[in-house]
Formats: structure tokens, C-alpha cells, sequence
């Protein structure tokens, strides 16, 4: 690889970020970056084979490859779909999609001197892997794929059909229980799942505080923090072959005794005895924390060991808001006060100092919950983006299962709203196949290493389903992102969304049977389906209207809808839950389109890519004549105009939505919670990270560093599902 040819791809990458002198900017550029680096920079080192069965045959005997999955399909048909595969001619749109699948995605010698695969072939692979042997559904989860239609989330593209790989599964949520040996089997199991490539997220709440007593010893407990740092060197010690670094997260109550500890420890000059570096926070909080901040009053945070004594049951599992009263009221158990305005203002410093922590709104997904007799939602994922019910676990002494009870995985995959858009007609069989792959994931993963997880899983085989391009769809259809029409087309598109993919959970039970507890959810009597059989949904702007009809897109009648629900009371669903909108960050690069349902941060985006400084990327399908509808960007459109067309999405997603809000240097506090009450009322169900623009000098020209905080001189990303990122790599 000559000098010359490694500084012609960037070149032309860099041309992107200006204008000629006709005003024109040179996005074109970006396209010649991309082939320039496929043949300088990859095709040379591609391993070159003379027939696919030569190739499949090395891939097989070098266990690159798992010959299982392959023998699911005749020899016949496997050089059908590598030529179905061939046919659709696959290029990448800018050079960020290329250079994050070839140093991310594609599979290399174990040398890594030579590829052994290009997109399309990874394509093929998770095809192959997705439709466990049906050749009708391989064939057009390829076209799915390499349309752009439809992608997995990062583990099973990156896993799919590997014979050394981890598992297919994006994160973990475990809950802690409030003894040594769920402790210590919380930590045992986080690092078995790091080391399968997952991200793993904890609940504390039930923990309790410093001080607490122990075996009725008073002050002996050490409280939450030095689990935080046993959990922060696990997950800093484990990494999927050098693939995926281990994550984690940890959730709190905002009623816990600990909490003003908790957010204490990612200040920037926290005591490094209680200082979190690469551990992700969040906060649980319940309708009346804001309830009390409202009126300006002291919130009481409760011991979690007391609250164990007199219900009988652990904190997670009982309502704050419902309980609060009984629980002032109640001696027996200790509280300690803070002012809930002051709670949400150290909330809200805290986030302008490191980006957490990530918020859950703990009454709303409770109120949404279709599962409610079998529990609770008590936390969230790294991402934010899953709301399902966990149940706790018992232990032996020595640390073995008494009672095996029900957490959490997160089986995820993405809808490209602009490409599905664009064969509008065919919706409906688009997002039954992505629901059919998404709860193949769900069947096929090794969960022997964390029995509460692989019990919550089958017994439930949940999914999520979310979506991205959203800011590239309405860009390109001359929309802007602050407007009704933004947020009547979002709610619209996830109306339909619902119904798909509640109609193919519900053929899928009929052939595999309905997911376990279906009859005690709200879904068998029909009550969860009332906002669509007793509301009418239909477009309320005339230009989302005729876009829908311009694409020939079938929104389900409220008629469609009484029909679905009597068939799924009368034949079930096969999965618990079936959307949640992850952030989508890495294979959004991968896709060449604009991240889940947020607003780019700049119309050409700028990355730092290791050793070869910045990266240039172009929004999707960006031309001088839609530029002015990516100009006003994340920064630009600010929380609200986010928050709101979150909470139409939200309406008809059953889980969370990873929602990410940005804001200048010169917001305050205030600002922050005023965007968390609007939240809140809007029935959003959780706040991501909270990022922040800062803005300098650079030479001459002004360079927004909207990615990066500065943490005592050193950058700290927030999370874009990048390779570099301490998080979920979604």
C-alpha cells in the first residue's frame, strides 16, 4: 500500500466538507473515496479463491465457518443465493460504511493480513443463519439486508454463521438481590457474558445502603459503590477476542439512600475511591419524585433493607409512587431526606459532566407493561431501549440456583425507514421476516451460562425491533425535523410498524406456540390493543398522507386491528415484547444512514477514525438540494423538537426508546430539567445520554466537537456504538 494511494481515499473524503466555486459541495467526492479504498485498500488484501466451493471449503476446514449452518441448505442452493447475492451488486454509500464494516464486521485471517469476506457475503451468511433452513426466507432476507431494508444489530451481523464467535445477543439485564451470593453471582455471570461480547446492566436498588445493618449489626454494610467497582473491573478485564470490549451499566432508585453517592461518582473530581470511569449509570425514577419537585418539596429515600423487612418483598418490586404515603408513615422503616429539586439539578450537572446518567421513567413502562401480574420493569439495558419485567433469583450457600428466577436479553435488529419506505408496498412482509429473524435470535443463542437469562428468554422470546433514518426519510422528502409533519409521519410509520409486527408474532405462535404467561398478559384480553381498536390512527397532515400513498403504503384500518386482536386472543403471540428503538450508532455508519430516530448533529459529519485523523460523513442521500433539512440539526432543533418526536414513536413501541438529547454549551440546568418534565409528560419512557456541543477554534475555521466531553483532559466518547466505545456497540 503505497503513501499515495492510503492519502487519495482520505482526499477525497475531505473534499465532502467543501464547496467548489460554483457553491456546490463535492459529495460525489465521497463516493469516488469509497471505491478509491476498495481497490487500494481492500481489494488487494482480499484472499482470492477460484470457485465458491473452494472458499466455503477453506472458510469450513480453518473453522472460520460453521458447517451446521451451511448443511441446513442444499450445495445448490448455497451457489443460488451467493449468485441472488451477486445480482443485487452491493456498494457501499459513503467511505464511513466501508471502513467501519472492513475494521469492524468482515471476517480476516487470523493473521489479519488478508479478508475473507466482503458485504455481501457477510449478508448471505446471516441469511443463511436467520432462516434456519427455509430457502424462500434466506433469499429475501438477503435482499432485505443488501437493500438496506433491514439490519441486524451489531452481534448477529458480526456473529452470524461463525464457527469461533460470541453470541447474537446485543446486551444483558441482570437484577441484584440484596445478599453475598446474588453479588457475587452478578459478577460471576457479567463476566461470562462480557466474554460472549455482550453488554451487561445491573439493578442495585434492592442493595442496601452504607451503613445498614448486617445480621441486625448496626453500620456494617459498605453500600453500593464498592459493587460498582467490582462490576467496573470486570467488565474492564473481559473482552470478546479483542472484538468487544466488555460494558457495563448500573441502575439506581432515585429513592435509594445512596442515590446522591451514586451520581457522585462520575464528578469530574470525584475521590478516586468512589470515582466511576468506564461503568454507565442510571437513574430509576417514579412519577413522584417529579410529583414532589413540583411542589417544591423534600423527597424521602428509603432503606431497601427495612422496605425487604416490612413487605416482605425487595424494593424493585413494590411502587414508590404508589407506596410513598404508607412508607412515610411506616417507623420501621428508616428514610433520610433530600430536596427533589436539588435531586434533579445534581441530575442535571452531572450530565453536562459526563453524559450520564441514563434516566428511566419507572411509572410509565410500568403503566405500559403488558406483563403486569408477572412483575415489574425495575431497570433498563446500556442503551435504554429495553423495558421488560425481571423477577429475582434465590441462592444455595455455596452459590448454586434455589429458585432460577427471570432476567433479561435484548434480541435487536433495525428497520431503515427511508429504504422501507421505498417498497412501501410490500411493509407489511418486510417487517413479518424481520420479526421471523429477530425471534430466530432469540432460539438459537447459548444462554447456559447466566440460568435466569435463558429462563426469561425462553420462556418469553422477546424481541426488539426498532428503527433508523428517520432524519434521512424526512430530509430527503423535504421535511424538517421540528415540525408536525416529522412528528405525524413518526407516529404513522410506528402506528403501521405495530401492527406488522404484532400480526407476524401472532402467525409465528400459531406454528410455534405462544410465548409462556401469554394468558395472564394483557395482550389475551385484548386491553393493551384498545388505543387501536377503540381510537381511530390515520395520518392528521396532508403531506404525510399523500407520502404514504405515494409509496402505496396499506395503514391498517381500526377494522384491521378488532380483526388481529380476536386472533391473537384466540392463538397468542410467540414473543413477550417486539419494538425498542436502539441508538443504532454502528451499523448506522454501516447502513450509510442517519442514526435511529435522532437528528444528524451536522450535515456532514465529523469522525475521528484512529490513525487516520478525521472522517467525513455525508448524511444520507445528501445533495445541495436537501442540504437545508440536515442543516438544522440535533444542536439546532435542541430537546423538545426530539422529545416530541420520541413520544410519537413511543405511542406504539411497547419497550423504550434509546433517546439521546443534545444541547450548546449554553444551556443550564434548568434547561436539562425542563426537557426531563417534558419528557415525563409526553410519556416517554427513558432519556439516554445527554450530550453536549462544545464549541472552539480551530486554526481559522469553527469546528463544533459535538461528540466529545472534556473529562479532565482526557475524551471521553459518548456512546456511538463505535468499536472505540465503552458501551453497547449496537
Amino acid at each position: 500500500m503505497s503513501k499515495t494511494s492510503s492519502e487519495k481515499y482520505i482526499s477525497l473524503n475531505a473534499l465532502t466538507k467543501f464547496k467548489d466555486e460554483d457553491g456546490k459541495y463535492h459529495f460525489q467526492s465521497d463516493k469516488e473515496a469509497v471505491q478509491e479504498y476498495i481497490k487500494t485498500q481492500i481489494e488487494p488484501s482480499m484472499m482470492k479463491f477460484s470457485t465458491l466451493e473452494e472458499k466455503l471449503k477453506y472458510l469450513v476446514d480453518n473453522n472460520y465457518y460453521d458447517e451446521e449452518i451451511l448443511n441446513r441448505y442444499s450445495k445448490t442452493f448455497i451457489r443460488e443465493i451467493y449468485a441472488i447475492g451477486k445480482e443485487y451488486d452491493f456498494k457501499f454509500r459513503n467511505l464511513m460504511g466501508a471502513m467501519k464494516f472492513y475494521t469492524s464486521y468482515g471476517l480476516r485471517t487470523d493473521d489479519k493480513k488478508y479478508y475473507l469476506e466482503t458485504f455481501t457475503e457477510r449478508a448471505i451468511m446471516n441469511a443463511l443463519f436467520l432462516a434456519n433452513g427455509s430457502e424462500d426466507l434466506a433469499k429475501k432476507l438477503v435482499g432485505d439486508i443488501l437493500s438496506n431494508r433491514f439490519q441486524p444489530a451489531t452481534p448477529t451481523f458480526l456473529n452470524a454463521g461463525k464457527k469461533r464467535r460470541g453470541e447474537y445477543i446485543s446486551c444483558y439485564l441482570l437484577r441484584l438481590e440484596d445478599n453475598m451470593e446474588s453479588i457475587a453471582r452478578g459478577v460471576a455471570t457479567s463476566l461470562q457474558l462480557s466474554k460472549r461480547g455482550g453488554g451487561v446492566a445491573l439493578c442495585l436498588t434492592n442493595l442496601r445502603e452504607g451503613q445498614a445493618p448486617i445480621k441486625g449489626i448496626k453500620n456494617q454494610s459498605s453500600g453500593v459503590v464498592p459493587v460498582m467497582k467490582l462490576l467496573e473491573d470486570t467488565f474492564s478485564y473481559a473482552n470478546q477476542l479483542g472484538q468487544r470490549q466488555g460494558a457495563g451499566a448500573v441502575y439506581l432508585s432515585a429513592h435509594h439512600p445512596e442515590i446522591l453517592k451514586f451520581l457522585d461518582t462520575k464528578r469530574e473530581n470525584a475521590d478516586e475511591k468512589i470515582r466511576i470511569k468506564s461503568l454507565s449509570l442510571g437513574v430509576v425514577i417514579p412519577d413522584i419524585t417529579f410529583q414532589l419537585a413540583q411542589k417544591g418539596e423534600d423527597m424521602a429515600l428509603f432503606s431497601p433493607y427495612d422496605v425487604y423487612k416490612v413487605y416482605g418483598k425487595p424494593m424493585t418490586d413494590i411502587s414508590i409512587t404508589k407506596e410513598y404515603e404508607n412508607l412515610l408513615r411506616n417507623d420501621k422503616v428508616r428514610k433520610t431526606y433530600i430536596n427533589a429539586r436539588k435531586f434533579f439539578q445534581t441530575l442535571a450537572e452531572i450530565q453536562f459532566e459526563s453524559g450520564y446518567p441514563y434516566i428511566l421513567y419507572e411509572d410509565t413502562v410500568n403503566e405500559r407493561n403488558p406483563h403486569k401480574k408477572a412483575g415489574r420493569i425495575v431497570m433498563s439495558n446500556l442503551c435504554s431501549e429495553i423495558a421488560q419485567v425481571s423477577t429475582a433469583s434465590t441462592y444455595t450457600e455455596d452459590m448454586s440456583y434455589y429458585h432460577v428466577g427471570q432476567d433479561i436479553c435484548c434480541n435487536l435488529g433495525s428497520i431503515n425507514i427511508a429504504e422501507a419506505m421505498k417498497d412501501g408496498k410490500n411493509f407489511g412482509e418486510m417487517i413479518g421476516r424481520a420479526v421471523e429473524a429477530l425471534d430466530r435470535v432469540s432460539r438459537a443463542s447459548d444462554l447456559n451460562c447466566a440460568p435466569s437469562i435463558k429462563r426469561g428468554n425462553e420462556e418469553n422470546h422477546a424481541i426488539g425491533l426498532g428503527a433508523m433514518n428517520l432524519h434521512g426519510f424526512l430530509a430527503t422528502h423535504h421535511i424538517y425535523y421540528d415540525t408536525p409533519e416529522a412528528v405525524d409521519f413518526t407516529d404513522m410509520f410506528f402506528y403501521a410498524t405495530a401492527y406488522y409486527a404484532f400480526k407476524a408474532s401472532h402467525y409465528m405462535a400459531m406454528k410455534k406456540g405462544a410465548f409462556t404467561g401469554f394468558a395472564d398478559s394483557e395482550y389475551a384480553d385484548g386491553s393493551y390493543f384498545k388505543k387501536y381498536t377503540e381510537e381511530l390512527n390515520v395520518p392528521k397532515t396532508e403531506k404525510v398522507k399523500e407520502l404514504f400513498e405515494k409509496y402505496n403504503f396499506y395503514i391498517p384500518t381500526q377494522e384491521d386491528w378488532k380483526v388481529l386482536v380476536e386472533d391473537i386472543k384466540k392463538n397468542g403471540l410467540a414473543n413477550a415484547h417486539l419494538l425498542a428503538v436502539a441508538p443504532t450508532g454502528s451499523i448506522s455508519y454501516l447502513s450509510s444512514c442517519t442514526p435511529s430516530l435522532q437528528p444528524v448533529v451536522s450535515p456532514v459529519e465529523v469522525r475521528k477514525e484512529g490513525k487516520l485523523g478525521r472522517v467525513y460523513v455525508p448524511a444520507y442521500e445528501i445533495d445541495d438540494e436537501n442540504y437545508k433539512y440536515y442543516e438544522k440539526g440535533a444542536y439546532e432543533v435542541g430537546p423538545d423538537a426530539i422529545i416530541d418526536v420520541a413520544a410519537a414513536a413511543q405511542k406504539h413501541v411497547d419497550q423504550a426508546i434509546a433517546m439521546t438529547l443534545f444541547v450548546t454549551s449554553q444551556a443550564t440546568t434548568r434547561d436539562l430539567n425542563r426537557a426531563y418534565i417534558r419528557a415525563f409528560k409526553k410519556k416517554c419512557s427513558s432519556i439516554y445520554y445527554v450530550r453536549i456541543r462544545q464549541d472552539v477554534l480551530e486554526g481559522s475555521e469553527k469546528f463544533e466537537e459535538d461528540s466529545i466531553i472534556k473529562n479532565e483532559n482526557k475524551e471521553v466518547r459518548n456512546c456511538d456504538g463505535s468499536e472505540e466505545c465503552q458501551t453497547c456497540m449496537i
